[in-house]
């Protein structure tokens, strides 16, 4: 490197011309401009408003949804912000943005083919052999799921021991698909967050019919993580956070696919 243009970046450095912590900046979340969240029935659907002012979505529709108590859930997610709103932490009510603006122009078929080509690479269908340990942990702690799926769905996906994907039968993708088509497209946006988030259709399913619950779920996904944790150590901070990130995703995902296939709730009236 020239001698001179070094001699030339210190000096700037010495005389300030040069501001370093000028160099990153970062977008401060949108501050909370309202006092009070409320949700409104209109039309069959039910809204959210905050303060005097109906939600909106980021294309600008308006915030509707067929479920009242989704729509209660998404006025608490408001309500919970503080200063500031955290949107990166409101998973509800970006997965009800998602489905009411649909950004990619999704059918049901297209969410049902997406769901359908997880099943080949699917976490807990890849095990290994080479490693004692980890083969009897996969066993015991993977297997069993797989197994009450194959009895849920009435199909035999049977897991792989090497890199070669596990073979899926039509007969198998059939009977998944249909499950699938029988919810609304709205509600599959759910099962798409939560097979994004645990990289498993087979846990994805066993969380959302409460074969498991979020905390193992998520435990089992990570399972050759923490594995492998124990011998290269563990930065708390880190993997504490991402794992508690995973948490409140598929909790949200879970919770928008049961709020969204209850239209509202059920009242009883006393006779007195």
């Amino acid at each position: 490197m020239n001698g001179k243009l070094v001699f030339n970046a210190i000096r700037s450095l010495r005389n300030g011309s040069c501001n370093l912590s000028q160099a990153r900046k970062y977008a401060t979340p949108p501050k909370r401009f309202y006092k009070k969240t409320s949700v409104l029935s209109s039309d069959g659907g039910y809204e959210v408003v905050l303060d005097h002012r109906k939600l909106k979505t980021p294309k600008g529709t308006p915030f509707t949804v067929r479920s009242e108590p989704l729509a209660i859930a998404v006025a608490t997610e408001f309500d919970a912000q503080k200063e500031h709103i955290e949107r990166s932490r409101m998973h509800l009510s970006a997965l009800c943005f998602t489905a009411i603006d649909n950004p990619n122009n999704l059918n049901k078929l297209d969410m049902v083919n997406y769901l359908l080509n997880f099943i080949p690479t699917d976490t807990v269908l890849f095990q290994y052999d080479d490693e004692k340990a980890l083969q009897e942990l996969q066993q015991n702690e993977w297997d069993p799921v797989i197994d009450w799926f194959n009895q849920r769905f009435e199909v035999n996906l049977q897991k792989t021991m090497n890199i070669t994907p596990p073979q899926v039968s039509e007969e198998d993708t059939i009977k998944i698909a249909k499950h699938f088509q029988s919810y609304s497209l709205e509600t599959l946006h759910g099962f798409v967050f939560a097979v994004d988030t645990l990289k498993s259709i087979i846990l994805a399913c066993a969380v959302i019919e409460q074969m498991l619950p979020v905390e193992k779920a998520v435990a089992l996904a990570r399972l050759e993580e923490e594995y492998q944790l124990k011998f290269w150590g563990r930065v708390e901070w880190a993997h504490d956070l991402s794992q508690q990130e995973l948490q409140a995703r598929l909790a949200a995902a879970v919770l928008y696919v049961h709020l969204n296939c209850s239209d509202s709730f059920v009242k009883e009236k006393l006779i007195l």
